[in-house]
């Protein structure tokens, strides 16, 4: 008998992007079924009046092995996440994956070897502005190339927060991604409130090295009116045949840590941030607008808490999602109960609410492939994104009328909130969310390339 039967559901064909009433069988991690008529199983769940889409791929997220992170993000219809990003992660890789290959977690972690932790640190340089020379490129290209054979997806950088990598680091660890078929993830730099120097280089790099390109959380990077230019940016070289691919989140106000060089007084100014674009996310002064006085006082004694930055217009998300190589992600990452920012819990109930419900921007089917099947793609993983026989049994079912983001900022709602609409979400074959109750099955696996 099949281990899990799911009847009467709308299911989303990623491939063909259409969607039909179907039963779907599992046998354990796969899918084995799809049949006309209802079928039997050790579990039936009832998907009357509900879609059937594949588990989302989130492919930008700091969750790094963070149960609360997954947590939210399985409630959210996420069966995988890519880790690693924005050049960070764990330092010891290998370790890592035995640890979370041993133990389980809540859903899938892949892994991206990030150029500042590990690479970076492991040869020597602490000194976020110091430019690495030659003999040290050299090893982090070793260790990168090594971390890839041992099952990372790519490479990450956060050049933003690296102010001492220059472009030959860049390029010489973008041609090993190259050499092994992998992704180079890329939070760019952030120069100015004017910017697209920035885009110019990873567009540069991956013409030089025939790299496959993921420029992250776009929005974030390219807002308050350089979304148009930013977007034909890429529109331009995608046309000259380079693999150029972006991620954006729902959100235009974006956070990252205090003590990081984005927050550095130096910084600000160049960019003509204000104070009160500033909120405190975590710790004592969660909630608080930021002002010169609270800025040196927390520079001094709670140099590690998130700050938000608020910017950006609402139609620049929709421009960015709009586009074919574009897929949602979250930025998520590990914060504690109560604290953070809204994408953490929100992000994709928020991309069907207002790109297919609201804006009518995509269809339900687009906006699935964008956030299954074409991540799936980009990565390789071969067995995920859509509802196959023979394919992982990764399954998010939501009703399309009722799903919708309920977190909020902390000085306006509560920022880990958990969504309405999505009622099961099926990760290996087990239900990590029944009747959208978070159900802490540990049956998501390290992913290896």
């Amino acid at each position: 008998m099949l281990t899990m039967a799911i009847n009467h559901g709308t299911v989303i064909d990623t491939r063909k992007k259409v969607s039909r009433k179907l039963h779907i069988g599992l046998e354990g991690p796969r899918i084995a079924a799809l049949s006309e008529t209802p079928l039997q199983g050790e579990r039936v769940i009832d998907a009357s009046g509900l879609y059937v889409a594949p588990g989302f791929i989130d492919v930008h997220g700091h969750i790094d092995g963070d149960l609360y992170a997954a947590e939210l993000s399985a409630c959210q219809g996420v069966t995988t996440t890519v880790g690693g990003n924005c050049g960070c992660g764990p330092a010891e890789l290998e370790n890592f994956f035995g640890y979370y290959q041993e133990q389980g977690f809540p859903i899938h972690q892949a892994m991206l070897v990030g150029n500042e932790r590990p690479l970076r640190r492991a040869v020597g340089i602490r000194d976020l502005y110091q430019k690495a020379d030659r003999q040290q490129i050299e090893e982090m290209v070793s260790l990168a190339e090594e971390a890839m054979e041992k099952g990372a997806w790519g490479i990450s950088f956060g050049l933003d927060y690296v102010p001492g990598c220059d472009k030959d680091e860049v390029t010489a660890l973008a041609r090993a991604a190259a050499k092994y078929d992998r992704v180079c993830a890329v939070h760019t730099r952030l120069l100015n409130n004017d910017d697209l120097t920035s885009l110019a280089e990873i567009i540069e790099v991956a013409g030089e090295t025939g790299a496959r390109m993921l420029i992250s959380h776009f929005v974030y990077q390219y807002c308050q009116g350089l979304t148009d230019e930013a977007l034909a940016m890429v529109d331009r070289a995608r046309e000259k045949g380079l693999s150029l691919y972006i991620d954006s989140g729902m959100y235009t106000n974006w956070t990252t840590y205090f003590d990081t060089t984005t927050f550095s007084y130096e910084n600000i100014f160049p960019c003509q941030w204000k104070w009160e674009q500033m909120i405190v996310l975590t710790g004592r002064y969660k909630g608080r607008v930021m002002d010169e006085e609270l800025f040196w006082h927390m520079k001094e004694h709670y140099p590690h808490e998130a700050i938000l930055l608020q910017e950006g217009s609402e139609h620049e998300i929709l421009q960015c999602l709009e586009k074919d190589y574009a897929m949602p992600s979250s930025d998520t990452s590990g914060y504690g109960k109560g604290e953070g920012h809204p994408q953490i819990a929100g992000t994709f109930p928020r991309y069907l609410k207002k790109m297919v419900r609201e804006e009518k921007a995509l269809s339900v089917e687009e906006a699935v492939y964008k956030a299954s099947l074409l991540p799936a793609e980009l990565f390789g993983f071969e067995k995920k994104g859509c509802i196959e026989p023979g394919m992982d049994a990764d399954l998010a079912v939501f009703s399309m009328e009722e799903i919708c983001d309920r977190s909020d900022y902390p000085h306006q709602g509560q920022p880990d909130a958990r969504p309405e609409g999505i009622f099961y979400v099926v990760a290996d074959g087990e239900c990590v969310v029944a009747e959208g109750i978070y159900q802490d099955t540990r049956s998501g696996k390290i992913l290896k390339k």
